[in-house]
């Protein structure tokens, strides 16, 4: 007799315990591809339990150092820009295992099938983004893990993991919104250094991830009207609890407004006085 496919939250738990970033990402948009071909069938995976490790198997590199310790990017030189595309591959990797994280962490959390279709599909594009960033960094002669990196980015993972909507507002609607804002500036960078491919990949990022942060406000909102809570006034609330620095502008008005965060979410946020106690 065979035995049942894995669950979706299964599949979520061994992307998160897969170490190699490229063996990762392979997985992850295995499984990615698995859901959806399950979906269209009419014969949805189960979506299941398991339980995710407290942090994702990482690589032995990069060197994970505390953030005040990365050394500053200078992207007027090669070598700059190098680190800045490695930074991004960082940044890249860990948003696939955020996704993943979110559906197994919370499956036990009711929520509609369309919520596991926009988080796999945010896995799928994230894996998709860090190979781009691979094969940016192999064709400037470097790769993932030649430079130290952030340690810091799975702190929002650890402190919300019991609280869904405080991991909507921070993940996606916070830290994956800045991207929102510092992209566009990076994207001008590489093609002022003629960096073609880096431009073609940061663009590819850029579009993408106006969908991953309105996926966060949709479920975010969904889970408020569900509790019959006021949206902003929780996010708010949330960002305060969990998030640690400042909201930083200039803020991408245009691009936050397509994702569904209008200024009266983030604003009120920018240069607050219960954040700078956390710098």
């Amino acid at each position: 007799m065979n035995s049942p496919d894995p669950s979706l939250a299964e599949r979520a738990v061994e992307v998160l315990t897969t170490a190699d970033g490229r063996a990762k990402t392979a997985l992850s948009r295995a499984h990615a591809a698995a859901w959806f071909a399950a979906r269209e069938a009419g014969q949805p995976l189960p979506v299941g339990q398991a339980q995710p490790p407290l942090r994702p198997a990482r690589p032995a590199r990069p060197e994970l150092l505390p953030p005040r310790e990365v050394p500053r990017r200078r992207p007027g030189s090669p070598t700059g820009r190098i680190a800045l595309l490695h930074a991004v591959a960082h940044i890249e990797l860990n948003a696939v295992d955020l996704h993943w994280d979110i559906i197994a962490r919370f499956a036990h959390v009711p929520m509609p099938l369309g919520f596991y279709d926009d988080w796999v599909k945010a896995a799928d594009e994230e894996s998709k983004h860090f190979n781009l960033m691979c094969d940016c960094l192999e064709a400037m002669g470097s790769h993932y893990g030649a430079l130290p990196a952030h340690a810091g980015m799975w702190r929002a993972a650890e402190e919300t993991a019991t609280d869904l909507p405080g991991r909507l507002a921070v993940v996606p609607m916070v830290l994956e919104a800045r991207g929102l804002d510092v992209t566009p500036g990076m994207i001008e960078v590489f093609r002022a250094a003629g960096e073609t491919q880096a431009v073609a990949a940061l663009e590819v990022i850029y579009a993408e991830e106006v969908g991953h942060v309105a996926y966060g406000s949709k479920w975010f909102n969904f889970l408020c009207g569900r509790d019959d809570a006021d949206p902003k006034e929780r996010f708010h609330a949330l960002v305060r609890r969990y998030f640690h620095g400042g909201l930083k502008p200039p803020f991408n008005d245009e691009k936050r407004a397509e994702a569904g965060l209008p200024p009266d979410f983030y604003w009120p946020l920018a240069g607050d006085e219960a954040f700078s106690a956390g710098e």
